[in-house]
């Protein structure tokens, strides 16, 4: 199986798990407890069904969106996700080349493994940095400062990751980092030579956003071990206050789920909010984020951008998701999988056969600009 035999989510999944050792495939992935969650996220689109218009005259398509101050030219971003440099030795840098192209947004994580300056200096395309909000108070200070002498178009604190979710796969393989496997976790990157050649004849992975603040000499650490341990459970809507303050422009916060806490993400300030269950990898039995959109929208939508993301695999995901009053939607695994199948190579294709399947389902719907898309395309069985 090649990179030019994928045509759908399904295909990168598939040729990434052809590629990839079994603890870092299962690592992206995988979920909480029993991935009901995660399974949901995707499934919830199939409650609804689009209605098309015919004869709408739809030869010129403009599928450009504005969030958060950033014009994109496609309605979907790559959300900043963490170790992309164990997926592929390309890392982020892939993914910000791609979404460069692409001309639309991506973001660099506090667990990233390239330097969130250096990629702010190589792309000029927009980004946002996913903030993870640690015990210690100072190092959540200098981590800010850092973004803000970056010159990052957008803060994007993450809320929902107080404490780490129970990922059995990891588990089970010893995915940590650095890797600390099981017996069968080491048999399984044996069987998968190439990727370890690539990995350990290219740079050294590091957390460039973290080594120079935070000591892992004690071993190695799992990801939701990192979560459970430096991340704080004591933030609340105070620090969220004085880091929005601090911030001064773009700040949205990614993983909200209930109308309360979007309707307090506008009294405090900030400028958007990521309805978001992390994929499913937090809290397993949480509603899906297109299940909630709608009630979100309703409430809040007239004062903040409404983003939503998890269980992103198809355009026309996109385009219910629009339809119901998201200004964009994010992606994690939709790209994750192609980088890790075939680098910058991968994400583009993903991004570039999503970028077709929005332009030919807004053709098929009657609609040639987003704005266009309403509740009134919708029908829920």
């Amino acid at each position: 199986m090649r990179l030019n035999d994928c045509h759908s989510f399904a295909d990168f999944r598939e040729l990434a798990r052809r590629r990839l050792p079994s603890p870092i495939f299962n690592y992206i992935d995988g979920a909480a407890d029993d991935e009901t969650t995660y399974d949901r996220n995707t499934k919830s689109f199939e409650a609804c069904d689009l209605v098309p218009n015919v004869l709408r005259g739809v030869e010129n398509i403009d599928m450009s969106v504005k969030i958060l101050g950033q014009n994109l030219d496609m309605p979907i971003y790559c959300s900043p996700t963490a170790l992309q440099r164990v997926f592929h030795h390309q890392g982020e840098n892939a993914v910000a080349a791609a979404a460069d192209k692409f001309g639309t947004l991506f973001g660099v994580s506090s667990l990233g493994t390239v330097s969130l300056s250096e990629i702010r200096k190589s792309y000029s395309g927009p980004q946002c940095y996913q903030f993870y909000f640690h015990k210690d108070r100072a190092l959540n200070r200098v981590m800010l400062e850092d973004a803000k002498e970056a010159n990052v178009d957008v803060m994007m604190l993450t809320v929902d990751t107080i404490t780490g979710g129970n990922r059995e796969r990891d588990l089970k393989t010893g995915f940590s980092i650095p890797f600390k496997l099981s017996l069968s976790g080491i048999l399984q990157f044996a069987i998968k030579p190439l990727w370890a050649l690539n990995y350990l004849t290219h740079e050294k992975f590091s957390l460039p956003q973290l080594d120079d603040h935070v000591d892992m000499s004690d071993g190695p650490i799992s990801i939701g071990k990192y979560f459970t341990d430096m991340l704080d459970p004591c933030m609340n809507w105070d620090d969220v206050a004085k880091m929005v303050e601090f911030w001064d422009g773009q700040f949205c916060l990614k993983g909200v789920m209930s109308v309360e806490d979007a309707k307090k993400a506008v009294d405090v300030g900030c400028t958007g909010i990521v309805i978001s269950n992390h994929g499913g990898r937090q809290l397993d039995g949480s509603r899906s984020p297109f299940d909630q959109l709608s009630e979100i929208v309703d409430a809040v939508g007239d004062d903040i951008d409404v983003i939503m993301d998890s269980g992103i695999q198809r355009g026309t995901h996109v385009l219910k998701a629009l339809s119901l009053g998201a200004k964009a939607v994010g992606g994690g695994r939709f790209y994750l999988f192609a980088l890790a199948a075939a680098g910058q190579l991968g994400v583009e294709r993903a991004l570039e056969l999503m970028r077709l399947e929005i332009e030919r389902d807004m053709r098929l719907m009657g609609v040639s600009s987003i704005s266009e898309l309403s509740t009134k395309n919708l029908r829920f069985r």
